[in-house]
């Protein structure tokens, strides 16, 4: 009797199975700035490594990038025969070649930028093409190589080698040299040396390879870049994108009409009863308030022993967070406990208060919108 239901729900199973999007492939054919390594040699990290962890199981990165290959060493030494196997219909594979075919010395690596480079490159294209793929070429991670605070472009030709090809071919391009030239000149000489392998326990000082963070940074690079390229891939993408910082980004600095900060509250602390008619002694730290343009409120108020805010009516969104301590927040005549990791949304119309419990201080964060002022 159960035949027939068994294998309706097998048909339908199998059904559910064939429908499901298939997995896509991403490989990596590269160099050192992409490949992966093992424990053994931590901090570094190729960004190759931290790829998947911008996308989901819909995309599974196969990283075959080798440390000191170059485009034409990478193909003559067997590694592109593991990608060629692979490779299959709907797969992406991502080309980032030009630090070792920069190497004259070395006949194996190098090439030159005007043919042979890209006739190189052109491998990876034609085998992405012939398997149903899709290529995509990367110009080369920038070096942190600063001359007088000034960041030397170390690539030049073999950059712009790689943005000829992808504009001959119509072939989709990330610019990671020009993205990680304006990460770098941004982050500035001083905080970008912990991004690369500067590492005085290990005695190195390397500007080419990355650690851990800087192949997190530089991955995030990438998939911002291939973004640009598949909008339809923002889908699959499942951390934030917003990193590095525009070209111009030296200039927006120095054209601000306001320029960012950084105090401690030990210079702004103020003492203050409870404030709405509260009750007792507390400590008020209002960070920014005279920094000009700026449109929201943000406080530290530290309630101590015994002290409260008043009972009062709000005409403004208003957040309260809790960092330590505990209380009785009054809103819309309902009591909660409160304690850390509370927070807390006062919308306009509502009422609300907040005294003091325990016997430690309740620390609180506030941000709240300014008042809009009116002219007279």
């Amino acid at each position: 009797m159960l035949k027939w239901p068994f294998l309706l729900i097998l048909s339908t199973a199998a059904c559910s199975t064939a429908a499901a999007e298939p997995v896509r492939q991403v490989f990596i054919a590269g160099d050192s700035t992409a490949s992966q390594y093992g424990t053994e040699r931590a901090p570094r990290e190729g960004w190759g490594q931290q790829l998947q962890t911008f996308l989901d199981d819909s995309y599974v990165v196969r990283n075959h990038a080798q440390s000191g290959r170059s485009s034409r060493s990478f193909i003559e030494q067997g590694w592109f025969d593991g990608i060629a196997k692979e490779l299959k219909k709907g797969d992406v594979l991502l080309i980032q070649f030009g630090h070792n075919d920069e190497k004259i010395e070395d006949p194996t690596r190098y090439n030159e930028p005007s043919q042979a480079f890209p006739q190189w490159l052109m491998r990876y294209v034609t085998l992405a093409h012939e398997k149903g793929a899709t290529p995509i070429l990367i110009t080369p991670l920038a070096r942190r190589k600063f001359d007088h605070g000034q960041l030397l472009d170390t690539h030049g030709l073999y950059s712009q080698a790689v943005r000829a090809l992808a504009e001959r071919e119509n072939v989709g391009l990330i610019d990671l040299n020009r993205d990680s030239m304006d990460w770098l000149r941004a982050l500035g000489e001083a905080p970008s040396r912990d991004f690369f392998m500067h590492v005085p326990a290990q005695n190195q000082t390397d500007d080419t390879h990355l650690q851990q963070r800087g192949a997190v940074a530089v991955a995030c690079l990438v998939v911002a870049g291939w973004k640009q390229l598949d909008a339809g891939l923002q889908e699959y993408v499942v951390r934030d994108t917003d990193c590095g910082a525009r070209g111009t980004a030296l200039s927006d600095r120095t054209t601000q009409a306001n320029p960012s900060l950084v105090i401690h509250e030990r210079d702004i602390a103020v003492q203050q009863l409870g404030p709405h008619g509260g009750t007792g002694g507390t400590t008020a730290y209002p960070f920014f308030k005279d920094a000009p343009a700026t449109s929201f409120e943000f406080r530290k108020r530290v309630l101590h022993p015994g002290a409260s805010i008043g009972f009062h009516q709000h005409d403004k969104d208003e957040i309260y967070y809790v960092i330590s301590g505990t209380g009785i927040y009054t809103l819309d005549g309902k009591d909660h406990e409160i304690g850390p990791g509370n927070a807390m949304l006062t919308r306009p119309g509502s009422t609300h208060a907040i005294r003091h419990t325990g016997d430690e201080d309740l620390v609180l964060l506030i941000n709240y919108r300014k008042k809009e002022t009116t002219a007279p």
